[in-house]
């Protein structure tokens, strides 16, 4: 997921690669993992530490081949300018608003994921209720425009990481014993029957949930035009993911054997109800309040990024150019940055949906709005591998990983239309991809004409 405030701060050529891998686990893990993995825990069971296994293959796979396009030819539009360069304007165009869609979708999941924390104090407020009061905080934060902001950003990232690592300590800690005194009764699968229990259809499905965890390489590939050596953003992305595959792999693996993978649910973080059993009062409480402050500065930053990439989009003639135009300032918050009204009003309508969705389907938004938003990522990652392959000199070996980055993004898609649940988000997705298909082939013409 897109996190602005991450990269705030930073001087150009001013990152070493043991930074830039620091920065992105903190601004990487998100809601989608805190909340997204009890659904790919509900479709295949233990199996799904190896769904993450996987996932993070796939996600080295696109990162690597992002990061060397960066090294070689260092772009401000990253991905998309490259997308332009390897197939054309339509290609950038495309690009530039899958992205802006899979954000949009991102901040309805992120949204709902906040509402869903916010019930487990209040659990007879509707989930809209929550929606609503989010969705404007998070409007007033951007309309700020405050800097202040993004300085504490690096904080809630902390936060973010400090909340898995608590957990981490606390069920070891419970596994050997300490807490209660009591014999652990570990959930280990000890055949592949156990392992799979949803069956081999259940864990493709849990694929696209596992890919939405690792959601955010792209805004690595961004800040990698800040490293000192622009040749150490491959290994600065190896490292991030192989932190992130630990932490990611070691938290999931712990809470699926501390207790049955059928009891966890969509409403809950699968980490507090993993720790139920040891009646720690004080955990739920402390650990939904710190997924609630990092999920908040998740949703804001994504705002923010938001509205600066609809921006961009209209200031290189791929969105109407009234998107472009900037809130007047007075004279004393001269160079003060403040996003565009334009710009907001189109993230306010965003938000006003997923408000609407949040009241009208509040059992299932969570779900269909994390599969339609991680579908779209994917869409620009395989478009990422396509663009490599025309813009580098590829080795055998990177021929190989780019194309089993391809096969796995694959099956992350087709696995959405195995299950009932998850096949909404594909066709939400799919219909995304159609519109900004219909205007490109439209804009076609326009683009032909300006050309002559």
């Amino acid at each position: 997921m897109s996190k602005m405030g991450c990269v705030g701060g930073q001087g150009e050529n001013s990152l070493k690669w043991w930074q830039l891998s620091l920065i992105g686990v903190g601004c990487i893990i998100g809601t989608g993992y805190f909340l997204g993995s009890s659904i790919a825990i509900k479709m295949t069971g233990p199996a799904v530490v190896l769904s993450f296994m996987l996932a993070a293959i796939g996600t080295y796979f696109v990162f690597d081949a992002l990061a060397k396009m960066t090294a070689s030819d260092p772009q401000k539009g990253s991905f998309c300018a490259y997308a332009k360069k390897a197939y054309g304007r339509w290609a950038g165009f495309s690009c530039g608003w899958v992205y802006w869609s899979s954000e949009i979708l991102i901040i309805g999941s992120q949204l709902t994921a906040l509402s869903i924390f916010s019930r487990f104090w209040f659990p007879n407020l509707p989930l809209w209720v929550f929606a609503a009061g989010y969705a404007v905080l998070g409007l007033i934060v951007v309309l700020a425009g405050t800097k202040g902001f993004e300085r504490v950003e690096n904080l809630f990232a902390i936060i973010k990481v400090s909340a898995i690592l608590m957990f981490i300590i606390i069920a070891l800690l419970a596994l050997f014993g300490v807490l209660d005194g009591r014999e652990p009764d570990l959930k280990i699968p000890d055949t592949a029957h156990e392992l799979f229990s949803r069956g081999f259809k259940g864990f493709l499905s849990s694929l696209i949930y596992a890919f939405y965890a690792f959601g955010g390489i792209e805004i690595m590939a961004l800040m990698a035009i800040n490293l000192q050596n622009k040749e150490d953003a491959p290994k600065s992305g190896k490292i991030m993911l192989i932190l992130l595959t630990i932490i990611y792999v070691l938290s999931i693996g712990l809470a699926v054997v501390m207790v049955s993978w059928r009891s966890f649910n969509t409403k809950e973080s699968p980490f507090v109800i993993a720790l139920e059993p040891y009646n720690l009062d004080f955990f739920p409480h402390v650990f939904n309040g710190a997924l609630i402050i990092a999920g908040f500065s998740t949703m804001a930053a994504s705002l923010f990024a938001v509205t600066s990439l609809l921006v961009t989009l209209a200031e290189e003639g791929d969105a109407p150019s009234f998107f472009a135009k900037k809130k007047k300032t007075s004279q004393r918050e001269t160079g003060k940055e403040r996003p565009p009204w334009p710009a907001i009003g189109l993230a306010a309508a965003g938000l006003a949906s997923s408000v609407v969705l949040a009241l009208l389907i509040p059992g299932k938004i969570y779900e269909y709005m994390t599969t339609a938003a991680g579908l779209m990522l994917l869409y620009n990652w395989f478009f990422i591998l396509l663009s490599s392959g025309r813009l580098l000199q590829l080795t055998n070996w990177d021929k190989a990983k780019r194309i089993l980055g391809m096969m796995l993004i694959t099956l992350a898609v087709s696995g959405t239309l195995l299950q009932k649940t998850s096949r909404p988000g594909f066709w939400v997705s799919l219909l995304f991809v159609v519109i900004i298909g219909l205007v490109v082939f439209k804009m076609q013409a326009v683009w032909k004409k300006a050309e002559r």
